[in-house]
This record gives structure tokens, sequence and C-alpha cells, in this order.
């Protein structure tokens, strides 16, 4: 991949990474039930987060699907802001060719400041050729659409006044009144299937996530930190390189597995309903059954201590220092998802803090 370059300035956000982190990703996808009430059950599920330890909240960008409610992520992220006090958010990614960076300059300044300084920045340019598509954005242009945008974001949010000559935008000194809270700008998030991407990202501070196998995932994880470490960066500096894991908990393994296997097909289909209904061949590596999914690495339905295992053994197979739980998806009620926040919270997530026996193998890879 090309990569941005040139105004991308060190996080003040980064801190030593002793222990596993957890955080949460939401596709918001149609959980089933009236839209108000959908979004009033993920406020709900964003207050238990804040209130159980988790790190940050990231919620996906997707259009013309039910895989994604919130086409406007800032419009939810706004209303985020003001559920939760102590819990990071931000989109995972904005989707860069499709909005003016003016506009979006603007939008990252208001979140951050309206949550005094909480924003986790994601940025790309999307998996899916068929959502450009239907904005009118040719696909083959969506990676030069994304860096021109992604320079212009970057200056923008550090500069007084704003000049820019590129192929799609032209700027000629606009004034920059709007500024974010974290300078030079929040956090930045790229979602990554590619090893090659990890160069870009380990020289610009990029945390990064992957919804992959974890063999794919170790790949980028392992050259994220080896052009770290040929950077001469400290290791206690590093970033998040995290991985999302749908998880499902309960006090009896059978019951968490039910669950799990009843909600799953509707986000599956969801995933590549849009695919489907324009003849594109899917081609992401997703199991259509959720005992498949589980047994591929990518989510745990069980106990707690099932959780512990599984999480451990993301941790040495995927090279990751950050999990980010898909804790509400497809039909899955709202009662069982609180369930697993607190499960996760009282006996999962205790066990990789710092000094903890978890934590030893969290810093292993």
């Amino acid at each position: 991949m090309g990569c941005p370059h040139g105004f991308i300035g060190p996080s003040l956000q980064f801190r030593e990474t002793h222990t596993l982190r957890f955080g949460i990703f939401d596709h918001l996808d149609d959980s089933g039930v009236p839209l108000a009430e959908h979004f009033e059950n993920r406020l709900r599920l964003v207050e238990a987060y804040d209130q159980s330890g988790f790190e940050s909240y990231h919620v996906a960008e997707h259009h013309g699907t039910p895989l994604g409610f919130a086409p406007s992520p800032a419009v939810f992220l706004a209303a985020v802001a003001q559920r939760s006090r102590r819990l990071r958010f931000g989109p995972l990614v904005f989707l860069l060719p499709l909005y003016h960076p003016l506009r979006l300059i603007e939008e990252i300044c208001m979140l951050d400041q309206m949550s005094g300084g909480r924003l986790e920045l994601g940025v790309g340019r999307g998996v899916s050729p068929i959502e450009q598509g239907l904005f009118g954005i040719d696909a083959s242009e969506g990676m030069a659409r994304y860096q021109e945008a992604l320079d212009i974001i970057l200056q923008g949010l550090s500069c007084e006044e704003l000049t820019y000559r590129g192929k799609f935008y032209s700027l000629d000194r606009v004034p920059m009144v709007m500024k974010p809270a974290q300078r030079p700008h929040p956090p930045l998030w790229y979602g990554t299937s590619n090893p090659d991407t990890a160069v870009w990202a380990a020289a610009h501070d990029v945390n990064i996530m992957g919804l992959l196998p974890a063999p794919r995932l170790r790949a980028i994880t392992d050259s994220y930190r080896a052009e770290w470490r040929r950077l001469g960066k400290a290791e206690s500096a590093l970033p998040k390189l995290g991985a999302a894991r749908h998880i499902v908990l309960a006090e009896n393994e059978g019951e968490a597995r039910a669950e799990a296997r009843q909600a799953f097909p509707a986000w599956r289909a969801n995933m590549e309903r849009l695919w489907k209904q324009r003849g594109v061949p899917f081609t992401l590596p997703i199991p259509a059954q959720f005992d498949e999914y589980q047994q591929a690495g990518f989510g745990f339905a069980g106990t707690a201590a099932g959780a512990l295992d599984f999480i451990r053994q993301q941790i040495d197979a995927a090279g990751v220092n950050y999990i980010a739980c898909g804790i509400a998806f497809g039909t899955l009620p709202a009662a069982s998802s609180l369930r697993t926040i607190d499960l996760l919270a009282r006996e999962v997530m205790p066990a990789f803090q710092e000094g903890s026996l978890g934590a030893g193998r969290a810093t292993r890879g």
C-alpha cells in the first residue's frame, strides 16, 4: 500500500504497555429490534463499558447495509461522548474517500473537545468497493483519495491556515478555527490485513486492528514490531496491536454456545448481504457458522475460565497486546451482552493486569 506522508506527529496518548488492554469493536449491526430501540440498547451498553474498565469503544462505518447502522459515526459517537465519562472512543474507521476533509476536520475537533480529549481517530479507505460506488467513487481511486484526505486532515488539525494542492482537493488559505483537545491530533488507528501496512503504521505510531485469523495477524504484528525496533523506538511506547474477537460468556458453557450460535447467522448474513445483492464474490475468510468461526479463532463462547485460555492463545498466536471484544452482534439480546461484560470485567480482565500471571503471558511475543 502507498503510505500517507509528512504530517503525523507523535501522539501524547501512548502509555507504557505492560498489560493486555481490552476494548470494544461494534459494527452496530441490525439486532432485529426497532432502530430507536437498537440505538438506545447500544448506548446502555456503552455506559456499561465505561463503568467496567474497557479502555476504548470502536464503531465501524458502513453504508447501504444492515451490517452497519452507524453510517455517520460522528453522530453516534457524539451520543457516546455524553453517555460515558472515561471510555475512549472513535470510528474504526472513518472512510476518508467519502468525506470532504474540511468537514471531517471540524467533526473530529468537535468530538474531541466534547469528550474532554477521548477521541481515538481511525482512518481508512474501506474494504468494500461496493459502498464506495454508492457514492460515485471509483474504487481504483480510493487509495489516492484516502492519502490526500489524510494529509489534509492531519495538516488541518495542527495549523492555523490550510493551503493544499492535490489531484482531488485544492484548498487556499482556509482558516482552521477548530482545534482538537489532543495535540497535535488524537491517536490514530488503522484497520489492516496486509503486513506491508505495518511498516508505515510503525513509523508513524499508529495503532492497528485486524479481524483476521491469528497466523495472518501475527505476520502483521511481527512486521510492526520489527520496524518499531529498527527505528529504535522504546518497547514501552509500543502502540496497540489489536485483534477484534466476538465473545459471549455465561456461567454455563452450553448456554453461551447456544446463544452465540443463534445470534451469529444474522451478523454473518449482513456481512455479505450487499456483496450478494450486487453479484460480487465475497472473499473475506469468515466461516458461516459460529462453531467453525470459534474453531478458526475469530471468537469464543463459553465460560470465563475458557475465555482466559482463549485470550492467552490469541496473544501467543497473533502477537497482540489489545483485544477488541465484539460483545453485541446479530440478534444477541442486550441482557446477554450485559452478562458478558460483567463476567469479563470480574473474572477475565483482572488476570491480565500488570503483575498478574495473565500479564506475564500478555507481554510475550
